[in-house]
């Protein structure tokens, strides 16, 4: 399970062009969006008919989706994170980063047995973790911090959804992951030992766009972007409101929204602005990632990043 998966458990079907009124000569642009607490606000745009008739939304299960979409050209741009957005590019798509919707602030998590105290002593140890995803992305940071090299751990690759129960065979002894299955690990005697709060700026939700959808369909990825900023203005200032309609979308409580909001950063306009400028943290992570993605064989070619991130299409103002 790819972690952009976790709050899905109830999925809207079907198309979301309503809304205000608007067109393209380019016609609607085709946007992938699965559950994730970072790509909210796009939800709440939907479901208060911020978004005009120049964007559809189109909901998937999971980022997989989205990423199947846009190389099949089913789709004109996706929320993915980053080093999703960098599997596409290596594929041959080029795609360009117009905001950032979140970053993790403790959402990836490695839990660990009690007897493991410190990240030095994961040597040796059978870490459970998604290599073909974030979780993989995530172990590889912790070596680094760690001060390990790749052999000094023994890899046992699953899917995340599959962690809780490796753990309770006793066939692994940490887990790279995120909720739910680090609650659930935690609950079989499992202890939380680092976090992506750790290594901030590191893990990115992103709304990316294909090269072609940005030049020929600019005034309606323009449109998504108000859509977001405006929904993610409701999130902050109507925070009661907006916890239960998640809670209700998602089919779980409010106390679960209230903890996953928490374990992200939201940016706002101006922190957008610093992310996608030239040079800026985006272009930087997105280089580090490709080299450590295409080392460790996470990505069969280089995926070529020179500019990933335009901020011109930031709305000056949401009002």
């Amino acid at each position: 399970m790819q972690r952009r998966e976790f709050l899905g458990l109830s999925i809207a079907a079907g198309l979301s062009a309503a809304g205000l009124p608007g067109c393209s000569d380019s016609g609607p642009l085709r946007f992938g969006i699965h559950p994730w607490i970072g790509y909210e606000p796009l939800y709440l745009a939907r479901d208060f008919n911020w978004l005009p008739d120049t964007v559809a939304l189109v909901p998937g299960t999971s980022a997989k989706d989205s990423m199947e979409g846009l190389i099949s050209g089913a789709l004109d741009g996706a929320a993915l994170t980053l080093d999703e957005t960098i599997r596409v590019r290596s594929s041959g798509l080029e795609l360009v980063v117009v905001a950032v919707a979140d970053v993790s602030a403790g959402a990836d998590v490695l839990m660990v047995k009690p007897s493991i105290t410190e990240l030095t002593a994961l040597k040796g140890q059978r870490i459970a973790v998604e290599l073909n995803g974030v979780s993989g992305v995530m172990l590889f940071k912790i070596l680094e911090v760690a001060g390990l090299g790749r052999s000094d751990v023994i890899k046992v690759d699953l899917p995340v959804s599959q962690h809780a129960q490796a753990w309770s065979r006793g066939e692994v002894d940490a887990s790279v992951c995120y909720e739910p299955t680090a609650s659930l690990i935690e609950n079989a005697g499992g202890v939380r030992l680092f976090d992506s709060s750790a290594i901030p700026e590191t893990i990115f939700d992103l709304l990316v766009v294909t090269r072609k959808a940005a030049e020929s369909n600019s005034r309606a990825v323009r449109d998504l972007l108000i859509g977001h900023f405006t929904g993610l203005q409701h999130l902050v200032r109507s925070m009661h409101d907006s916890m239960y309609r998640i809670a209700t979308r998602q089919g779980i409580s409010p106390d679960e929204v209230r903890t996953a909001l928490a374990s992200v950063m939201l940016p706002d306009l101006a922190a957008n602005q610093r992310y996608l400028r030239a040079a800026g943290p985006i272009e930087t992570m997105a280089g580090s990632l490709s080299r450590l993605m295409l080392a460790e064989g996470m990505i069969d070619q280089n995926p070529g990043i020179q500019r990933m991130s335009d901020p011109s299409f930031l709305p000056a103002r949401v009002s």
